[in-house]
């Protein structure tokens, strides 16, 4: 099997990423540096990555979680902040998150440790659909609502058509179900800015065919069967 490919199936990282980690020097292979991209690993390596000693493959598992407000989309934070592997109390893999959802974000999270689903997830090639869930200030107009639809200006970049559902109306505001087919930094945020709507509370309902349901903020479940065969459909 090949090196980059070994590593992913570890849940370390893509192949991309593998290759990168090969060419930066970080792997090594029986206890020395590994350069080689096209090498083959065979039975009795020992492969090890920032001293960690990659043994037999683990079970791919795949798990839903409900990342509730407060939590950074990351294994590990510099800062002392909780972290989203922190809910996952009794998964024994070294899983992490399939792309990311903002500090001050709520909702669905894919969570793994298999490395070439993530990537496949998160290529762009793909357009994974995400659907969001936003309470925002004020009430926007059916022009401001077609903007959004058609594609706005988050600053340098004009954003790709969005499916925009308007679902309540209050006091408190508009809640607006939108989807979006790109994955920019606070991107959903930023386009309902630009209309001049900020938001105030903000959901991930959906990533692609897996949605959210009745999952509870901090609680997690593992994937369908259809929603497997979804992953392996992409």
């Amino acid at each position: 099997m090949r090196l980059n490919k070994y590593i992913a199936q570890h849940g370390i990282a893509s192949r991309r990423k593998a290759d990168q980690l090969i060419q930066e020097g970080k792997v090594l292979v029986n206890g020395k540096i590994l350069s080689e991209l096209g090498y083959d690993v065979k039975e009795g390596d020992r492969v090890q990555i920032g001293g960690i000693l990659l043994e037999g493959p683990e079970e791919r598992v795949y798990y839903a979680l409900h990342k509730p407000l407060g939590y950074i989309t990351a294994a590990q934070d510099p800062q002392g902040r909780p972290v989203v592997t922190d809910l996952l109390t009794d998964v024994t893999q070294r899983v992490f998150p399939v792309g990311r959802l903002d500090y001050d974000t709520s909702g669905l999270l894919i969570m793994t440790n298999d490395g070439q689903m993530s990537f496949r997830m998160s290529h762009p090639k793909h357009q994974v659909p995400k659907t969001y869930e936003a309470w925002v200030t004020g009430h926007p107009s059916k022009e401001r609502i077609h903007k959004l639809k058609s594609g706005v200006d988050i600053g340098g970049y004009i954003t790709k058509p969005a499916q925009v559902e308007l679902l309540k109306e209050s006091e408190k505001g508009t809640l607006l179900q939108i989807t979006i087919h790109e994955g920019k930094n606070r991107q959903v945020r930023k386009m309902l800015k630009a209309v001049g709507h900020p938001v105030v509370e903000l959901k991930r309902t959906s990533v692609g065919e897996i949605r959210l349901g009745r999952l509870m903020a901090g609680h997690y479940r593992k994937l369908n069967k259809e929603e497997m065969a979804y992953l392996q459909s992409l």
